[in-house]
């Protein structure tokens, strides 16, 4: 089966912006940029960063936004359910011309301060007792954002509690949540991403593309000291059988949004440099047929 329909979008995490140091670059100039990378879209980057108005003038979509609960406090997520209503307000005043692109809220963990420090699934996660509470509050906040009209996609990640093939797996049996497939997290975790999207396709509600190295990975360090040494090259410069994952996302029929992320170093990047680099993920992609 081919694919059908796919955008393709960028993140402002590729020009390091995370969670707080939003001043790197005018989100006008970041989407300017965007869009005349060739991209589609956008993820939001953290919420009120980027408003629906911007993107109407780049003529860019929202692919989706990161949001993260503490599903393993019951206390912690009540609170942190806020922020989540708060960011769908955010999400679903943004036009969408095709149900297939509207934004994917992107429900993710917080940092396991052990995964965290010892990022590849390596330090252990959730235990088996505690797993059936944190599957049912991951439900709860997959259903929040249904009542909101837009579905999920779960972000595993490094160094969170999420983060290996049978940490999915597990979510995936005790929750109905859709998975945001991502190459780069998952290769870095030990698994393979073509086999993964032909297991999980039913279940894939968002693709984010990003190349990895689990040779830098190997150097040792943080997960912070890892994406500053650049275990998330630019595409093509790292390990990840991208243009394999392209074939397998033709064999399922994904429909919806890709995002191609390429986690910048914090502070001081060569705005110009993350530039070309957008550019030339963006040609990349087309390389391969997305």
């Amino acid at each position: 089966m081919a694919v059908t329909a796919t955008r393709v979008a960028s993140a402002p995490v590729n020009f390091g912006i995370y969670s707080r140091n939003t001043d790197l670059i005018g989100a006008g100039e970041l989407l300017a940029g965007m869009a005349e990378a060739g991209y589609d879209g956008v993820d939001s980057g953290p919420i009120g960063y980027l408003h629906s108005d911007d993107l109407v003038r780049a003529g860019l979509g929202l692919a989706g936004g990161w949001v993260d609960l503490r599903y393993g406090d019951a206390d912690g997520f009540e609170a942190d359910l806020a922020g989540l209503r708060a960011a769908l307000e955010v999400f679903t005043s943004v036009p969408v011309d095709d149900p297939r692109f509207a934004p994917r809220p992107t429900l993710a963990c917080p940092s396991n301060v052990a995964r965290f420090a010892k990022p590849g699934g390596v330090a252990p996660g959730i235990p088996g007792e505690a797993w059936p509470e944190f599957a049912a509050r991951v439900q709860i906040a997959a259903n929040v954002c249904r009542q909101a009209g837009l579905e999920p996609a779960f972000h595993y990640h490094l160094g969170t509690d999420v983060e290996t093939a049978a940490d999915v797996e597990k979510l995936l049996e005790l929750t109905d949540v859709g998975i945001c497939l991502d190459t780069g997290h998952l290769w870095l975790a030990g698994g393979d991403p073509v086999a993964a999207l032909k297991a999980w396709s039913d279940r894939v509600t968002q693709v984010h593309i990003k190349d990895a190295s689990r040779t830098v990975l190997a150097q040792g360090g943080d997960l912070t000291t890892a994406v500053a040494n650049g275990c998330f090259p630019a595409l093509g410069q790292g390990e990840v059988d991208i243009a394999g994952f392209a074939d397998a996302l033709r064999e399922v029929g994904y429909e919806g949004w890709i995002v191609i992320e390429q986690d910048a170093p914090a502070t001081g990047q060569d705005l110009d440099a993350i530039l070309a680099d957008q550019r030339a993920n963006r040609e990349f992609l087309r390389g391969v047929g997305l």
